[in-house]
């Protein structure tokens, strides 16, 4: 099928000169082009996981444990200006 397309200057020449590097025609690089950023599409990634972060420790102190919510804040940020 033919179409028009209009693509920068500069990603067109490069695409010639690969092309000719390669010899093969342009359209063969623009249809390899369209099918590798269609493939990636179409995979589907599972769900959003946070990576593991954790550290080794004992958990909360006693203090912390028995804080109200604005004593938390002080003690998340004390020491650091907050």
């Amino acid at each position: 099928m033919k179409t028009t397309v209009e693509i920068s200057d500069a990603l067109l020449e490069e695409t010639k000169k690969i092309a000719a590097r390669e010899d093969v025609p342009v359209r063969t690089l623009i249809e390899q082009g369209l099918r590798q950023v269609i493939a990636q599409r179409k995979q589907r990634r599972g769900p959003f996981r946070l990576r593991k972060a954790t550290f080794g420790g004992r958990g909360l102190t006693a203090e912390a444990r028995a804080a109200g919510p604005e004593r938390l804040r002080e003690l998340a940020y004390e020491g650091r200006g907050g």
